[in-house]
């Protein structure tokens, strides 16, 4: 896929990151991972970012990124582009990049690189790195200590021909509609905010209609009748299910530290698709409030 057939897959569709499957002994289980991923196929989402956040990119030894990748590709060849998690600092980054190349993944997402904050330069420097070092497609996540601001943007767009998508997880309107207004139709536009269907009708009057759902995860059915009305201009459903479902979620999820990962494997055990736990640091629900969140999607009926 090139680099411009990935950005038009990127433009319409709901998006989502699969989580990643593990044992009791925090081990990689690659059955029960393509499982999962033969269990979302037929709801339709338009493409699956494999090893990403929600797939706890950030606690994947290099070996068993490879093999996350590798199943995916597996097991959706010829029916749903998967891009990879990419990240770390410049080197590792590249590294991971070029590993997903390698394998035949369609594209990559590039992470925050974690720790240290970057100056403008320093950020180009390193999105540019990574995206010379290969040929498909680069999406960057604008999201904590990566946060590029349009002029930024405007040199990239110019070095990187392959860039072709930026994600947006901060949540800046002032900054996002500079950006969005900036660079005009050269990358494909994705919100990238936790839990982004609440802010879904936000981002799309700032010309951004497309995100990536991380609920899909657990309640695929209920993710895409989300997406549908989205897409629609169905207010009423969609104000139903913030309401309704997204703001007490959300609610749950603000109780503890890292759980946005966490209530997302949580959601998946009690739909009968487990992945297994977290990794620390994450730490996963309390009982109480698993079961909470038994209680809300029990609401939303046959997922």
């Amino acid at each position: 896929m090139s680099p411009q057939d990935l950005k038009s897959v990127l433009q319409t569709g709901l998006l989502s990151f699969p989580l990643t499957d593990f044992d009791r002994e925090l081990r990689f289980a690659p059955k029960p991972y393509a499982d999962r991923l033969e269990w979302l196929q037929p709801y339709g989402a338009s493409a699956l970012f494999a090893a990403g956040g929600t797939g706890e990119f950030f606690s994947l030894a290099p070996a068993e990124y490879s093999e996350v990748i590798q199943v995916a590709l597996d097991t959706c060849r010829g029916r749903t582009p998967i891009i990879a998690g990419a990240g770390g600092g410049t080197t590792l980054a590249i590294q991971y990049a070029q590993e997903a190349e390698r394998l035949g993944a369609q594209g990559i997402l590039l992470l925050p690189h974690y720790l240290t904050e970057g100056s403008q330069a320093g950020l180009i420097a390193h999105v540019e790195a990574v995206c010379k070092s290969v040929q498909f497609g680069v999406i960057v996540y604008n999201r904590g200590a990566c946060r590029l601001t349009p002029a930024s943007l405007l040199v990239l767009a110019d070095r990187c021909p392959n860039l072709i998508g930026f994600k947006d997880g901060v949540g800046d309107i002032e900054k996002f509609v500079a950006i969005r207004q900036t660079l005009g139709d050269r990358f494909a536009y994705l919100g990238g905010l936790p839990t982004a269907e609440v802010f879904a009708g936000a981002y799309k009057a700032m010309g951004c209609p497309v995100y990536s759902s991380a609920v899909f995860n657990f309640i695929p059915k209920t993710a895409m009748e989300f997406y549908n009305a989205h897409a629609a201009g169905d207010t009423a459903t969609c104000d139903r299910l913030v309401r309704d479902f997204f703001l007490p979620y959300i609610a749950l999820r603000n109780e503890g530290e890292g759980y946005a990962v966490s209530i997302v494997k949580a959601g998946a055990t009690l739909v009968g698709h487990s992945a297994g736990p977290v990794r620390p640091p994450l730490s996963d629900l309390l009982p109480a409030e698993v079961n909470r969140l038994g209680q809300l999607i029990s609401k939303l009926g046959a997922q």
